[in-house]
Formats: structure tokens, sequence, C-alpha cells
């Protein structure tokens, strides 16, 4: 909780923090690679970096912090704080690497600002800082004690499956042959790969098999790039040199995206495109567990061919006892399937419905907007983006 005479200061210079966070998170960027570029070779995302979403991501996320304190003082926003700390147990960020980014931001503070930053601005928005620093380290710490210590293991590819001509699957095994902690549906792992120049980069992907086995499946989506973003260096080097036999560094399971265990609730699992990954694990584990209460599945693509899992979307779909499949595709759209994006308007939900969301941004935005116009709460409306969370920097 904020001092009241911080919260008065944050709550007067917030609007001019706001207006300059841009500029202030590009500057702290340069600054912290500059003096520690092994954070930008082995640590953050260099694709994002490149393409700028993580700059936006932490401006979002800090704005809405520093907002949220001093409007709901004596609450926290833990839905976004613990979202963003499985991301970064997941990368095995440590407490005093906050140390490093409070000194690298709070100097791109001072150098966006100027002569407005006074000791009495600096002060407060410290405060604010360590606040949601604090608690992340708090949450961080007690996610790798779940886990064992938050060790990464190295793992061995003992299959790989095409799927569609841009999405492979990997089955591992752990390569020491010990037993491996299981995880809930809709949690992901970091995979760490050497590329050819020598950076250790980490990518997160979901577990897209289920629970309850040694193994542990991903289904990686080869990121071709565009005009505007660069290919994604890590799911091309999975593609291309990365075969049975190979071995992986991969992280315990996070994510915070997971279906409430035991509960018989009626479910939407609405996806799109590669997003599907952990909605397959939550029917995989539905399917498994006997649950009976209605399951509606959504899922959007551009093509039947580019529907990823698509086989064991419909199979696990069918093993329950009240389900449905709502398919929509851009084209090639086959009887029985909508064409083009994902529309609700049709679709029967069931009162008390706990929705999961996960695909392109504006798929979920448009998602959750028809839900919660057919009388589904907020609150039971549940996201994973891939990559830096932009909900936040783009609400």
């Amino acid at each position: 909780m904020l001092s009241e005479q911080s919260a008065a200061t944050v709550r007067a210079t917030l609007p001019a923090v706001g207006a300059a966070i841009g500029e202030i998170t590009e500057r702290f960027y340069a600054d912290l690679f500059t003096a520690h570029p092994e954070l930008l070779r082995d640590v953050f995302n260099r694709g994002n970096q490149a393409a700028g979403t993580q700059r936006q991501a932490l401006a979002g996320s800090f704005a809405a912090f520093a907002a949220h304190t001093v409007e709901h003082p004596h609450d926290r926003p833990d839905a976004m704080l613990g979202r963003i700390a499985h991301k970064h147990a997941s990368l095995g960020i440590a407490p005093e690497q906050y140390a490093i980014v409070h000194k690298h931001l709070f100097g791109a503070i001072a150098a966006v600002l100027g002569e407005a930053v006074t000791p009495e601005v600096a002060a407060a928005w410290t405060e604010v800082y360590w606040l949601m620093a604090n608690a992340l380290i708090a949450i961080e710490k007690r996610l790798y004690e779940e886990s064992g210590g938050g060790a990464r293991r190295e793992w061995q590819v003992v299959e790989r499956v095409p799927e569609t001509p841009d999405v492979v699957t990997f089955r591992l095994r752990p390569l020491d042959g010990a037993p491996v902690r299981d995880f809930r549906a809709g949690q992901y792992v970091s995979v760490r790969a050497e590329l050819p120049d020598g950076a250790r980069q980490t990518r997160q992907y979901s577990l897209s098999g289920a629970p309850g086995s040694n193994l542990r499946q991903i289904s990686v989506k080869r990121e071709p790039g565009s005009p505007t973003t660069p290919e994604g260096e890590v799911s091309n080097h999975l593609h291309a040199r990365v075969h049975e036999g190979s071995v992986l560094e991969l992280s315990e399971p996070y994510g915070d995206l997971v279906l409430d265990s035991g509960e018989e609730t009626p479910l939407l699992l609405a996806s799109a495109g590669i997003g599907v990954t952990p909605m397959v694990a939550m029917l995989a584990h539905l399917a498994a567990t006997g649950h009976r209460a209605p399951v509606t599945v959504v899922h959007a693509d551009r093509s039947p061919a580019a529907h990823a899992l698509r086989a064991d979307h419909e199979t696990y779909t069918a093993k329950l006892p009240d389900a449905s499949l709502h398919l929509w595709y851009e084209r090639e759209a086959p009887e029985g399937a909508g064409t083009g994006l994902a529309d609700l308007t049709d679709v029967p939900v069931a009162p008390g419905t706990r929705a999961y969301l996960c695909g392109p941004l504006p798929f979920m935005r448009a998602v959750r907007a028809q839900l919660i116009e057919k009388g589904v709460a907020p609150a039971d409306v549940h996201y994973e983006v891939f990559g830096p969370d932009l909900w936040l920097a783009r609400a």
C-alpha cells in the first residue's frame, strides 16, 4: 500500500508519466542492454525487442499497476501480477535482477522527464516500483518452491510429428530418466535453444499433451516474419534443426491459464491458430477425468489444413458427454463450419460458464465482448497471450 504522500504525488504525475512511458521504456531497454548485453543475448526475446512489443507490455503493466495502486489502495492486481510472475519464473528471473531494472528504469525516467522528476516524485515512483517488484518476487519465490527449485532439465526428443506445413509437435522425455512433476492442463514450459550465433534464447510453448505422463509434448508454429515483425528465431531453429534424438533444455511447467480442478462447471474453450495448444491439453484432461458439465469448444483458423491438432481437437470433444465443437475457417470451410472470423452469436452458452481464451489479441477481445453480452461474468473470462501481454498496453 502506498503512503498517502506518495499516492498523492503519483496521482498528480501519472498523466505525465503515462504520456511519456513509451519513450521511457525505449530508453530503459537501450540503457539496460548497453550495460548488460548478456540479458539481451540470453534472457530477453530478441524478436520482441526488435518489434517493440516488449516495450509496450512493460509500459502497459507498469502504468496499469500504478493506476490501480492509487485508485484501489487496499487491494492488489493479483491476476496481472500472477501472469507476469509465471512468465518470469519460467525464464528463471532472480530477485537481484529487479535492482538492475530499477537502476536503468529510473535513469530513463529522469532522462526523459528532466526537471519534472523532483526528489519527491522520484521517491513516490520508486515506492510504486518496489511495491510491484516485491510482490512479483514473493510470487516467484512461491512458484520456484512449488516447482522444486525451478531448475531446468535436459529433455530428449523421442518423436517429431508434422501437424501442418507450419506446425510440428515434439514429444520429449527427461534425459536423466528421473520422474517428472506433473503439470496442469493449460500450462507452458520455457524451451532454451542455442542459436548459431551462440545466443541462448528462450521461448514459452504450451504443453499440448494430456497431464499424467512422464513425457512432455509441445507443438511449435514456425513464425515466418513480416514487414513489421522479424521471423521467429527459436521456432525456425526448432523446425530446421531439432529432430528425434535432439536434446533441449526445458523449464518446469508454469502458467495460470488452468482449469479449476474437480469442479463441474460449464466451460467454453475458445482458440484461434496456434492458440489451440493449451485448449487441446484441457480437452484431453476433461475427457480423462470424465467431466460431465457442458463444454463449448470454439476454434478459428485460416483453413482446415492450417488447423493444428485438428484430429485431437475433434476426438477429445467427441469423448465428452455434453460437448459441442464450433469451427470457423477463413477459406475452404467444410460443411458444418463457418466461413470467416469466429462469431458466437448463434452459439449457446450455458449459465455460469467459465471461459478460457487463447489466440491473437483481436480474436480474444472479440470473443470476450460477445461472451459478456451473453451474460458471462467478466471475472470468469480467462486468457493466455503468447509473447508479451499487450492486453493492458492496448486497453
